[in-house]
């Protein structure tokens, strides 16, 4: 059966400027990071990315080596995009990244001209794609020039592979560079996609400002802190947990003073009528320079509650204090090498 996208979706999801450009983005995106690649059936992605849909969301984030297998979600986004998503490719904001491990050998990773662009050329095959809207830098690379690298996102604009570019987990500095690079050949920095969170506040320092300067938006991923911002740890670590399997998130972060303060995070949300997920979602979008969140989805529950968060997006100056003690940085940057390189 053919599917049928909501008549009334983008009556529900907010769309907000990438920085200086005419591109808007849902307040809400899907990532693919997690949940699309092999190990997930394919009718549980597909019903995801359906709701996604319905629900406005017009932006997909995916990156050359998602999974796992490295390229399995590009792989199974593609089989989506070309039984579902191809009629709709005009509203849809579809976005892959380079520079982590992807294949074997000296050009499987990296910022070098041959890396990115080989990469880009493989991520369109896997998904069936003559071009993608948003193409990134996906680290930096300190053995390859930051010139080179931003060359290669060049050259990918000009063969219009990419209609726009962006750059990931860069430092304020780096970012400023790369942004005076990329415009001195005419191609403006779209968006940075940064790591964000109530436990993970570093791009409030100066990156906020310096993509507000340099005309670019903001990206923010990981907003629920790695699943730390939600009910799951409220009584410890549960059986099937990220933190219990080792993943992305360390178990020792959950020692009983981080736990007093995802329990007083708790308390403020449901003062507010909202779910833990929600207040950490509502509170990352309540600076206007944050562009767009990148969710992630085990489910379409998952998802659909998470998006809830849209309904409650103010903030009480008690609030915002309040969160503010119990807000802080915790250790969960696993990209803060990578940025202040």
């Amino acid at each position: 059966m053919a599917y049928v996208p909501e008549q009334s979706r983008y009556q529900k999801m907010p769309y907000r400027h990438a920085g200086h450009s005419g591109l808007k983005l849902p307040a809400m995106s899907l990532g693919l990071w997690h949940n699309f690649g092999d190990d997930v059936p394919l009718q549980r992605q597909r019903d995801i990315i359906h709701r996604a849909f319905d629900l406005g969301i017009t932006h997909f984030d995916l990156a050359n080596n998602y999974g796992p297998p490295f390229g399995s979600a590009e792989l199974n986004f593609g089989q989506h995009f070309a039984r579902d998503l191809r009629p709709f490719r005009d509203e849809l904001v579809i976005a892959t990244k380079a520079g982590y491990d992807m294949w074997s050998g000296p050009y499987g990773s990296g910022g070098s001209r041959k890396h990115v662009m080989a990469s880009l050329d493989q991520s369109l095959m896997r998904m069936g794609l003559d071009h993608v809207d948003i193409f990134y830098s996906h680290r930096v690379d300190v053995d390859t020039p930051l010139e080179e690298t931003m060359d290669a996102l060049v050259a990918t604009h000009r063969s219009g592979k990419a209609r726009y570019v962006g750059i990931s987990s860069y430092s304020p500095e780096r970012t400023r560079e790369a942004a005076r690079l990329l415009s001195g050949a005419g191609v403006p920095l779209l968006v940075h996609q940064a790591s964000y969170s109530m436990f993970n506040r570093w791009i409030e320092d100066s990156l906020l400002d310096t993509l507000a300067d340099v005309g670019a938006g903001c990206v923010g991923f990981s907003p629920l802190g790695q699943g730390l911002l939600t009910d799951r740890y409220l009584a410890g670590i549960p059986e099937g947990s990220r933190a219990a399997q080792g993943k992305s998130l360390n178990p020792g972060l959950l020692h009983e003073e981080m736990l007093d303060r995802i329990r007083g995070l708790n308390d403020i949300a449901a003062g507010r009528g909202q779910t833990l997920a929600q207040l950490a979602l509502a509170w990352a979008l309540r600076d206007d320079r944050m562009t767009s969140l990148v969710l992630g989805a085990s489910s379409v529950e998952q998802l659909e509650q998470n998006v809830r968060a849209l309904d409650r997006l103010d903030f009480t100056s008690d609030e915002l204090d309040a969160i503010d003690g119990l807000a802080v940085e915790s250790g969960i940057n696993l990209w803060k090498r990578s940025s202040e390189a």
